[in-house]
């Protein structure tokens, strides 16, 4: 059995030999593996174009360059530091108890920029301050007394005390005459009737000596002065406002909705006159119909104390009252207005009877993920529990709008409203602890704004990430350190990948010992590309003065190895910094600015590709049949149904109801609504689903989609409240998007959006321009990302050492159940041998009892025939 067994010893050794073969070509792909991932980080133009960006005072800023970025020195003073606005409910004493009756209130988050100041305006100042002053520690603000004794007689001298103080204490005092709030009216409702002068009179408003309206005799009502021409005059009469500027006046507001005001910031009395002749009817607090015989009316200066910080103001003393005013902490804006950030979404909820407490509409403002964070503080007075609200962004803009409107055309909840709204332009229900501020900064002397700690492009390529306020130099310079590193490393993993290769395919001559995968096709194969990829130049670089490794000292030694010379990398890298990308990356550039390079693959052939387009993308639209009126109503509880972007099948979530919050807007302010309470709605910014709005030349309003190409696409109809065509008109223009069309290298490119890809892989951007002729982009591979996708062609299930190492498993599982079969046909070969041998033992035992029979008769016979 030894002898038939001695195939089974063979094919033992065959398998160990394939075993053995697997294991080197485990090491072999490993070593590729290790090779691709080296090169990985090589495959990017930008890991050879970076910049360094240092800073001399990190603690006042850090900086990231990008390959944009432009060497250079630069003087960063910080000034203000970015911060979110938070505002504060008034105390309640539990946090469970309902707050109204339950009736269904939308709550409206709006998010803009508040201009005006924020302070506190005070009262006027006791007469007995005229002849004795303000004793000594009557006032404090912020917990800093102001010098005030028997010669602060006037609001002139207190201010010059207050301000003597505001470094330490944060706040400026100013005089300011402010016309009354309701001198034009209130509540949006106008008291300024058209000027008739159809007799004989004649009609004059002046401000400050300033002329507003004339009105000369013979002229009927609304022929002549309205509220609205005298808004008309006071926004587009550049003479006009020459004038209130040179008299130092300022107004906010509109005659036309009972809102207008006039102020003078050095005090001094503002006189409103209306001065008449004869007959004249209509004018301020007049109709039409109503003679107006003139009226005269001062505003007379008051104290205004503002924050510097937009943080509410202690007011403290022994006798605040004094300065006209009461301790305690207080401020709100005065005189503001507010404007909607038309990149911010708004968004909503509801307080009804299931979350009526403080409790329920933290959470469900929280829930909402609306860009606003609430929480509940406890100060342990007897009416502990504020409801805390803090825009999750910061910035100016971030400044918070809250608007409450019934449900569904039901009554607003008076209790939730008189908790929760707010609005910096007008009724102030909550107080603002920190106010909405951008980061400002200068950058050599230029003044720049941020609305984050984070502020990128003011410098070229350059991100800053601010700290604190103060100085800091920025030198920003090429990473020649990085490039050198890089190509290192470059260098390096080759040559371990050499050694790899060397060890597997070795041959000791003195022992005759050779390496596992000597002599293989597939490891020569491997091994001859990559050699041959290196000695190749590199082509598609137009104008650049490297196509070779050896130009940036990079050489073959006898080995196989390469060398680097490092004084020859120096001098390219710091000859032609700026071409060494194109050596190791995948490098695209357009001669077109609006056309760009976007991605590629590995079977993207290098070269120059002419672009020729015949459709440009376009964005999906809708366009008002006319011209938005100067004035828009959009009434309570009105809802649109918006599709946005619709796919085919028809996707569910891209048709939305959007709520409009109810007011009166201009049409730059409907448009700003009606885009940000569209991107509002979770379905599409959790999908990056968004418009724009915007009013063009001709006063028409338009809603685009931000996406181009064929799946861009907007249609809104009417729900409840104002309807889409009161805005839109009954034929409003709608645009589809489309695709960009064209040819890449003169042959044709599947357009997606704004994106061109030929069926190589090569991808361009079309942002802009005409059809026709654009110009070439130029493609080219360095090598690490030519040698990236070669080691990915040998790895993996389909690579050639990945086929290579299956094969060899195959046939030793081949061998395994060749063994297998052989080992069953030795056990038939025993078994038939030992049944042969049990024959013939037999056979031998028969015999020999035979034999001895014979032998015992025969020995009978002889003795009998002796006998």
């Amino acid at each position: 059995m030894a002898v038939e067994a001695q195939p089974l010893t063979q094919m033992a050794a065959k398998v160990t030999a394939l075993q053995t073969k697997v294991k080197a070509f485990g090491t072999l792909t490993s070593a590729v593996s290790s090779f691709q991932a080296a090169l990985s980080g090589l495959t990017k133009a930008a890991s050879f174009q970076s910049l360094t960006a240092l800073s001399t005072n990190t603690d006042v800023l850090v900086g990231s360059a990008s390959a944009k970025a432009v060497p250079g020195n630069y003087s960063i003073n910080v000034n203000q530091i970015a911060q979110a606005q938070t505002l504060t409910s008034g105390g309640r004493s539990s946090l469970t108890a309902a707050i109204g009756g339950g009736a269904a209130t939308r709550i409206t988050f709006q998010f803009g920029a508040a201009s005006g100041n924020f302070g506190v305006l005070a009262g006027a100042l006791p007469a007995s301050v005229a002849t004795g002053g303000i004793t000594p520690g009557a006032l404090t603000l912020n917990g800093t007394v102001i010098d005030t004794d028997a010669t602060t007689t006037d609001p002139a001298k207190l201010v010059n005390a207050i301000n003597a103080k505001a470094t330490t204490t944060g706040v400026n005092a100013a005089q300011v005459a402010t016309s009354s709030a309701t001198l034009f009216g209130s509540g949006g409702a106008s008291t300024f009737g058209a000027v008739d002068t159809s007799g004989t009179g004649t009609y004059a408003l002046t401000v400050g000596g300033v002329e507003i309206a004339a009105q000369a005799d013979g002229i009927a009502a609304g022929a002549g002065v309205t509220a609205a021409s005298i808004d008309d005059a006071l926004a587009n009469d550049a003479t006009l406002q020459a004038n209130l500027n040179a008299a130092g006046i300022s107004f906010t507001g509109k005659a036309a909705d009972g809102t207008l005001r006039f102020t003078r910031k050095d005090g001094t009395g503002l006189a409103i006159d209306e001065t008449v002749t004869g007959a004249v009817q209509g004018g301020i607090g007049t109709d039409s119909a109503t003679v107006n015989s003139g009226s005269s009316v001062t505003a007379a200066a008051s104290l205004t104390l503002l924050s510097q910080s937009g943080a509410p103001i202690v007011i403290g003393g022994s006798n605040p009252s004094l300065a006209g005013l009461t301790a305690g902490s207080a401020g709100s804006f005065l005189d503001a207005a507010f404007s909607q950030d038309n990149t911010r979404i708004s968004g909503s909820v509801v307080i009804d009877a299931t979350n009526n407490n403080l409790q329920g509409i933290r959470d469900a403002i929280n829930k909402a993920n609306i860009g606003v964070t609430a929480t509940i503080v406890s100060d342990g007075s007897a009416n502990p529990y504020h409801l805390v609200l803090s825009s999750s962004s910061t910035g100016a803009k971030s400044t918070m709008r809250i608007v409450a409107e019934g449900k569904d055309g039901g009554p607003v909840d008076a209790d939730v409203q008189s908790l929760l709204a707010y609005d910096p332009a007008g009724t102030q229900n909550l107080t603002q602890n920190t106010a909405a501020q951008s980061t400002k900064l200068t950058v050599n002397g230029i003044a720049v704004t941020s609305e984050t700690t984070s502020v990128s492009e003011a410098i070229q390529g350059v991100n800053l990430t601010i700290g604190t306020t103060g100085k800091a130099n920025l030198n920003v310079a090429k990473d020649t350190a990085a490039v050198k590193a890089n190509v290192t490393a470059f260098v390096k993993a080759y040559n371990d990948l050499n050694t790899a290769i060397n060890q597997a395919t070795s041959y000791d001559a003195s022992t005759k010992a050779a390496g596992p995968l000597l002599g293989d096709a597939s490891v020569r194969n491997l091994e001859t590309s990559l050699r041959r990829q290196l000695g190749v130049s590199i082509t598609g670089l137009e104008n650049s003065a490297l196509t070779t490794l050896s130009q940036v000292g990079i050489q073959f030694q006898k080995d196989g190895s390469l060398t680097l010379d490092s004084s020859k990398l120096d001098k390219a890298i710091a000859d032609h910094f700026d071409d060494i990308a194109g050596l190791f990356g995948a490098v695209g550039k357009a001669t077109d600015s609006l056309v760009q390079f976007s991605s590629s693959t590995s079977k993207t052939i290098p070269g120059d590709y002419a672009v020729n387009i015949t459709a440009l993308a376009r964005q999906g639209s809708v366009q008002s049949e006319n011209a938005l009126a100067a004035s828009i109503v959009i009434q309570p509880n009105t809802s649109w149904i918006v599709t946005l972007n619709q796919t085919d099948p028809a996707t569910a979530n891209r048709t939305q109801t959007v709520q409009l919050t109810a007011g009166t807007y201009t049409p730059e302010q409907l448009a700003t609504l009606i885009q940000t309470s569209i991107n509002g709605i979770s379905a599409y910014s959790s999908n990056s689903l968004q418009v724009n709005a915007n009013i063009d030349a001709d006063g028409k309003l338009n809603l685009v989609s931000t996406q181009f190409g064929s799946v861009s696409k907007i249609a809104v109809s009417s729900s409840t409240g104002t309807a889409v065509s009161d805005i839109f008109g009954s034929a409003p223009v709608l645009v589809d998007g489309q695709d960009v069309a064209g040819t890449l290298g003169g042959k044709p490119a599947k357009g997606s959006g704004q994106f061109l890809t030929d069926d190589f892989g090569l991808k361009v951007q079309i942002t802009g321009g005409a059809t026709g002729d654009r110009g070439t982009v130029g493609f080219s591979q360095g090598y690490a990302y030519q040698l990236n996708n070669l080691a990915n062609s040998y790895i993996g299930t389909d690579g050639l050492l990945g086929s290579r190492t299956t094969g060899l498993n195959a046939s030793i599982k081949d061998i395994q159940k060749q063994q297998d079969r052989f080992s069953d046909r030795l056990t038939d070969i025993e078994k038939r041998y030992r049944a042969q041998y049990t024959a013939l033992d037999s056979l031998i035992s028969s015999m020999s009892a035979t034999q001895s029979y014979l032998t015992q008769q025969l020995a009978a016979l002889n003795a009998n025939s002796k006998s």
